[in-house]
């Protein structure tokens, strides 16, 4: 066997068949590994092929296709691509005029890093939180080095644990007692870095997370009093060294008017609610020892209504649909020809109708009135014309 192998006739089959074969195949069989080069969007990028000779010409491929429009190969072989926009982004190949691949590289465009916008929040005493986001999207892959220390040079640069997906980080237990802090985070691709800083001061970006569990009650026996209760946010240690201030507003549903309370306690009476209404209640806090924090958000609205002596209620008794500035309801009455009006008006209507009866009556009575006099007094003209013309007929002429 070994002897058929080395044959002439065997070794011309051999040579033809390798010449004969596509240029797939030459791809597949060669171990060159495709790298990965960078270049700068709207620019001129340049590809190599590394194992190409200035005597021997090449040909180059993009994705397995032919090259885009715009570009040039050089007498080395090269490719220049010129002012490139994201289209030209992916495979590029290049063979001798045999049809032999000589090098293969993948092509990623971009930009380097900008500026980053950088926002801090202080939800307690102990924990800050950076976030950044982008000033210039690269379109490439970024890694972000961060650093935070105070103001004093001897201060440690404290460690921010990075979350480079959601792009943010978190600092434990700051130095609080250092007027100004510096934050800084780095951005680096392939095709740069970029440094951006922030000064930041922890008393005044201090912040708590709004108070949780708000919880109404009404007060039994009390048609316009609530009880509020309500929790120190998750956040912030429960720690009597840290207290906190209570902010609460309170409304009738439907009112643009709030009325507002303060509290240092976790819980609070509204003597003034809105009896017979859905009252809408919100509260929110802030650090009681430093006057630079902020104020937090407020917490969800939370409606109740207070305790009401007769439970029962009408269909269509909607509290939407109730005008939040009218008097409670009475029963008035009123009095026509000495009669008392109540609830049941039936013999109001009826004295109205007789009335109405008396008006119609009298009114026609004084038209027939009316109408029977002038009729008299044509009657009287025209008996007097007739003596006149008979009186003068009478007299000689």
């Amino acid at each position: 066997m070994p002897g058929l192998l080395s044959s002439p006739v065997c070794l011309t089959v051999i040579w033809f068949l390798s010449w004969s074969l596509p240029p797939s195949r030459a791809e597949i069989w060669s171990d060159e590994v495709s790298d990965v080069q960078f270049g700068r969007l709207e620019s001129n990028v340049t590809l190599a092929c590394r194992k190409s000779q200035i005597s021997f010409p090449v040909v180059w491929r993009h994705n397995h296709s032919s090259v885009l429009s715009w570009h040039q190969v050089t007498s080395n072989g090269s490719l220049v691509l010129f002012l490139v926009d994201l289209s030209a982004q992916g495979n590029y190949s290049c063979y001798d005029d045999s049809g032999l691949l000589l090098h293969s590289v993948i092509l990623r465009l971009g930009y380097p890093p900008g500026l980053l916008s950088i926002s801090c929040r202080v939800p307690n005493h102990t924990l800050v939180r950076c976030s950044w986001r982008d000033s210039v999207k690269t379109f490439l892959p970024s890694k972000y080095n961060t650093s935070f220390r105070g103001k004093e040079e001897k201060e440690p640069t404290k460690l921010c644990i990075v979350d480079s997906t959601n792009r943010h980080c978190v600092v434990q237990d700051p130095a609080f007692w250092q007027t100004i802090h510096t934050f800084g985070v780095t951005e680096t691709n392939a095709l740069g870095s970029q440094t951006s800083y922030r000064k930041i001061r922890l008393n005044e970006l201090l912040k708590p997370d709004p108070p949780r569990s708000v919880f109404i009650q009404e007060v039994e026996g009390h048609p316009s009093k609530l009880w509020v209760s309500w929790k120190n946010p998750s956040s912030w240690p429960e720690d009597r060294f840290f207290p906190l201030k209570f902010h609460i507003r309170y409304r009738p549903q439907g009112s643009m008017h709030w009325s507002e309370m303060m509290t240092e306690k976790y819980s609070i009476e509204i003597p003034d609610a809105t009896p017979h209404h859905s009252n809408q209640v919100q509260v929110r806090t802030r650090d009681d020892v430093n006057p630079e924090s902020q104020w937090s958000e407020w917490s969800p609205l939370s409606f109740h209504t207070p305790w009401q002596a007769d439970t029962t209620t009408h269909p269509s008794d909607d509290p939407d649909d109730i005008d939040l500035f009218s008097t409670p309801s009475e029963t008035f009455t009123s009095k026509i020809d000495g009669v008392v009006q109540g609830d049941d008006g039936n013999l109001g209507l009826v004295i109205l109708l007789v009335l109405f009866s008396i008006f119609i009556l009298t009114t026609v009575l004084s038209l027939i009135f009316v109408i029977w006099m002038r009729q008299k007094r044509r009657e009287h003209a025209t008996k007097q014309e007739l003596a006149s013309m008979v009186k003068m007929k009478s007299m000689p002429i």
